[in-house]
């Protein structure tokens, strides 16, 4: 499938990085380019190598929220007012803007919630604010429905960012997730750049895995990311992976 909006991310040409401060020093950065050739990327690796970094910077050059949300949100700061260091040395390509677009942070889901809830004791605000997220306040659903109310009715056609959606879904829940990122994507103009540890999400077919392991980013297929070797292995032998975190434990 063709790719309806964003075509590359690079470092500008001006960029001056110091390779001894945050962001210069995430190795990954050096001589960064990336070229997308599908509608679904997803950005694995260890924690600290930067994939939520990258992703973080993209969504401000896309005009979101770094603490996340739609551009409704944009002077929100409904959760930190940090600023994305990356974004001023990075440029993000695109083929056509999208009408719509959000960035999914998992991190900060429930200070927007609270937001939700702050717009509709506001008497100044107009409308509902529950409208696009399952009509109610996400205070009132668990962590994992609140973040499925989010996606299901606030995602339709546009650019997506999400950091970590899978921390509070269940495995089925994550299927379902699966399930509206497909139907979505079929129609062409829907495109996801995912920051992810889960094997269930990698699985999408046809997906880009971007892998930022060993400082360097690196396109892999599903069965050579490390999330879906040790996920396979422990669940095929388990008693190979408990003799050696025993004996590891054994050491403290």
């Amino acid at each position: 499938m063709t790719v309806p909006y964003v075509a590359y991310v690079t470092l500008k040409d001006e960029s001056l990085l110091d390779a001894d401060s945050f962001p210069g020093s995430l190795p990954f950065t050096r001589n960064l380019h990336l070229e997308f050739d599908g509608p679904v990327t997803f950005f694995v690796g260890e924690n600290g190598s930067g994939k939520s970094t990258l992703l973080e910077a993209m969504a401000v050059l896309a005009c979101l929220p770094i603490s996340g949300g739609s551009m409704n949100e944009s002077g929100a700061n409904h959760a930190f007012a940090e600023r994305s260091q990356l974004a001023n040395s990075i440029r993000l390509a695109f083929i056509k803007q999208p009408k719509d677009r959000y960035f999914f942070r998992a991190e900060t889901q429930a200070h927007f919630a609270s937001l939700l809830d702050q717009r509709r004791n506001d008497p100044n605000f107009y409308g509902n604010p529950y409208m696009c997220y399952g009509g109610r306040s996400l205070h009132e659903m668990s962590h994992g429905e609140a973040f499925l109310s989010v996606m299901q009715n606030r995602f339709d056609h546009g650019l997506f960012l999400m950091d970590e959606p899978e921390s509070a879904l269940s495995p089925q829940r994550q299927l379902t997730l699966l399930a509206l990122m497909h139907s979505l994507v079929r129609t062409g103009k829907s495109q996801f750049f995912v920051a992810t540890h889960s094997p269930i999400l990698l699985t999408f077919p046809g997906a880009t895995i971007i892998s930022f392991d060993d400082g360097r980013l690196e396109r892999i297929a599903l069965e050579d990311t490390t999330h879906f070797q040790i996920t396979r292995d422990l669940l095929t032998n388990p008693e190979m992976y408990w003799r050696h975190l025993a004996a590891s434990d054994s050491e403290y």
